[in-house]
Order: C-alpha cells, then sequence, then structure tokens
C-alpha cells in the first residue's frame, strides 16, 4: 500500500490566500451589488460580503471582496486604493486575519483570571449594597 507524499507545506487559511480585499471608507448607500460591480472589471469575483450593524441597521462602512484569482487582486487594490463610490474615498488591501490575541495582548479569555472574577463579585457586591441602600431610602420615605 502506497501513500501520497505530504506536502510539508501546510494549509493555507483563506484569509491569508491573497484573494480577499478589505475595502473601507464605504458610503451608507453602497450595497454588496454596487461594490461587486465596482471590482468586477479587474477580474472575475467569487463573494462580495459588507458586514452589518444589527443595532442599527446599516452597514459598518467597510466590505470584503473575494476574486478568484489572486492576481487580481493585485491589480484591484493599484486602481481602487483611494479611489471613490459614491463620493467616499476608499481604502483598499489585503484582508487580515482577526487577530483578538493582539488586540488583547494574551491567549487566554479575561474570565480566566483571578481579577476578573475578583471585580465581578466586587461589582456584584457593590450592584447589592447600591439596591439595598435605596431599598431602606424608599422604606423611610414611605413611612413619613
Amino acid at each position: 500500500m502506497s501513500t501520497a507524499p505530504q506536502s510539508s507545506i501546510p494549509p493555507t487559511p483563506l484569509l491569508q490566500s491573497r484573494r480577499i480585499l478589505y475595502v473601507s471608507g464605504l458610503a451608507e448607500s453602497v450595497k454588496e451589488m454596487t461594490l461587486r460591480a465596482a471590482f468586477v472589471p479587474f477580474g472575475p469575483v467569487k463573494s462580495v460580503e459588507i458586514p452589518m450593524d444589527f443595532t442599527t441597521g446599516a452597514h459598518k462602512g467597510f466590505g470584503f471582496v473575494e476574486f478568484e484569482d489572486p492576481e487580481d487582486t493585485a491589480e484591484a487594490i493599484y486602481n481602487m486604493d483611494g479611489g471613490e463610490i459614491m463620493g467616499k474615498t476608499l481604502t483598499v488591501n489585503l484582508a487580515q486575519p482577526n487577530n483578538t490575541q493582539a488586540l488583547l495582548g494574551t491567549q487566554q479569555a479575561v474570565w480566566t483570571t483571578d481579577e476578573w472574577f475578583q471585580d465581578q463579585v466586587q461589582k456584584e457586591n457593590e450592584d447589592f449594597s447600591n439596591a439595598k441602600s435605596a431599598q431602606a431610602d424608599q422604606k423611610a420615605l414611605a413611612e413619613r
């Protein structure tokens, strides 16, 4: 029984594949169809996504454009970075993986530390004390 040779190159995550662009500076009126139309001249567009802010119902002002071919992303960056759609200047570059580690400075979840638990207990105690104090104040006012 023979086995296929193993590649020494690990599989590349999608966001590091150099096919997905991060496009920021989108006007409120820009929809996915508009963004697709702006980027399709540079090559076949595989997908377009504009994340929504569910509290406001509007998009967040940025989107992602995925091309079929990595060479098309380079052409799109060259031509669209600093370009305009609906009066707003775009910033276009390769999408990067979401790196919460760098944002938080640690690999641990915040609730795994003793300090976090101590802060939570202290907040709960303060809330309880404030509620008790408010009840006592209401009782004193009612007795007058």
